[in-house]
């Protein structure tokens, strides 16, 4: 994310905007911050005091005040939490973020639509009415046209060779596992690769809640072990010294998706690291965090297989270029015939939602 500071003055906005800015640099400091309130104002007071975001007419107090007001966080035994409401406009800002960065067009082929879950999503073309066709489909403006050329105004009248109606793309429900790296090399040498996993995956998340109703999506983190999380817990994941078991990670996300229907499948897989450890069949974590050792890789790889063989498409996306790590990406990706993207942490969210939307949609036959 991004964020320019600049002094406020009375030209420069509304009151309600200057709030709305403050409220979404407190949302992305909550996530640098896994949700830790204290800590964000702290941050959120010493980037004001820097760049002069706060006056005598609104001062950090104030904004504070406004935070309970607004009920995004509350008082709890002597501490200050994020409640729900928060969690959610870090959602929401999140999702803005991302939308805004595609809106500038730095990646082809993203095509918004206001449809959502299951349906027909009615396109510009046209093409002559076929036995089977919805009414609601037929395209007036032409129709009438083909009649008028015909028989022109004084004998109009329209028959079924007239009838053009509009392409329809159908709208698959999608099952979605977000898998999220929270080893330790997700913060190392100081880059914090974590936050911006995090944003991508809320913003996902508020997408599917808002403009896609019927998908599914869950949520995983992976470090020693693989464990599915809720929304509201997300923003509270913070990096730990764990190794990376992606073997675990793929095996519960395949267990997930096969009680699911959906016709789409697919597997989000965000890290940073190669695989370095995996379960022991008596229960023992065997890890290695040097180069890629092939009995964690092999495992791996069979997991890849088998979510292959049950129509699960992992699609992989890389925030580091360790030639270890791009390696083991192009086997995994050939085992699965998945896909894989080699994002900077900045374009990260750009690309998980162009191909969310791209992969969700099925071109389907009109002759019925």
């Amino acid at each position: 994310m991004f964020i320019r500071y600049s002094k406020w003055t009375d030209q420069s906005m509304t009151d309600e905007q200057r709030l709305q800015q403050l409220l979404s640099l407190f949302s992305y400091l909550l996530l640098k911050t896994s949700g830790d309130v204290k800590e964000a104002l702290e941050w959120m007071k010493m980037i004001g005091e820097e760049n002069d975001l706060f006056d005598e007419k609104f001062t950090f107090d104030d904004f504070v005040q406004k935070l309970k007001e607004i009920g995004y966080i509350d008082e709890a035994k002597d501490m200050l939490i994020l409640t729900t409401k928060g969690v959610q406009r870090i959602r929401q800002d999140a999702l803005n973020e991302i939308f805004n960065s595609l809106k500038k067009g730095p990646i082809s082929g993203f095509h918004e639509t206001p449809h959502s879950g299951e349906g027909i999503d009615r396109l510009s073309e046209t093409r002559p009415y076929q036995f089977g066709d919805q009414p609601a489909n037929i395209d007036l403006t032409s129709t009438v046209t083909n009649a008028l050329i015909r028989d022109g105004v004084d004998d109009f009248t329209i028959r079924e060779e007239d009838l053009q109606v509009y392409e329809t793309e159908f709208m698959t429900s999608c099952a979605t596992v977000i898998l999220l790296d929270i080893s330790h090399s997700m913060i190392l040498y100081g880059e914090d690769r974590i936050t911006p996993a995090k944003q991508v995956s809320l913003a996902l998340a508020e997408l599917i809640k808002t403009r896609f109703p019927k998908d599914k999506l869950y949520i995983v983190v992976f470090g020693d072990d693989a464990k599915l999380i809720t929304l509201s817990e997300l923003p509270f994941v913070s990096a730990g010294p764990y190794h990376t078991n992606t073997k675990a990670a793929l095996q519960l996300a395949r267990h997930l998706l096969r009680k699911e229907g959906n016709v789409n499948k697919q597997i989000f897989l965000v890290t940073d690291g190669k695989p370095s450890a995996i379960f022991e069949p008596d229960g023992r974590l065997y890890k290695n965090s040097f180069g890629l050792d092939p009995k964690i890789v092999n495992k791996t790889l069979d997991e890849a297989v088998a979510c292959r063989r049950e129509k699960i498409t992992i699609c992989t996306f890389m925030v580091a270029r360790d030639p270890y790590l791009i390696n083991f990406v192009e086997e995994l990706t050939k085992s699965n015939r998945g896909r894989a993207y080699y994002s900077s942490l900045d374009k990260l969210g750009e690309f998980v939602f162009v191909d969310y939307i791209r992969n969700r949609r099925k071109k389907i036959k009109y002759n019925l």
